[in-house]
């Protein structure tokens, strides 16, 4: 093999190599956009999805969807969302315990 061409391979190698640690974008990828100011009401949620913070979004994201199917961005920090965690942690509570003495 002819120098030039061992000296392209090496370049080649090196940029390839110092390429693998580059990140593909510097963005955050939050899943909520904005944050729903209205309230919820506990009997016409469907599905709740708690996100937690990571390196893509840095805050936790909770996740209504309703029975209608219409998906709301709700606030963490919103006493009533905070009434509704704690309602659904107790009943998930109450359901493994249930299911803890059974067996």
């Amino acid at each position: 093999m002819n120098q030039s061409a061992l000296l392209i391979f090496c370049l080649i190698l090196l940029t390839l190599s110092g390429a693998q640690g580059i990140p593909l974008s510097r963005t955050t990828r939050c899943t909520c956009i904005s944050i729903s100011t209205r309230s919820v009401n506990p009997g016409s949620l469907a599905k709740l999805e708690v996100i937690p913070a990571s390196q893509s979004c840095p805050r936790v994201e909770i996740i209504a969807t309703m029975k209608s199917g219409e998906k709301r961005c709700l606030n963490l920090e919103s006493k009533i969302v905070k009434n509704v965690l704690k309602a659904l942690s107790n009943k998930q509570r109450l359901k493994s315990s249930s299911t803890q003495s059974k067996a």
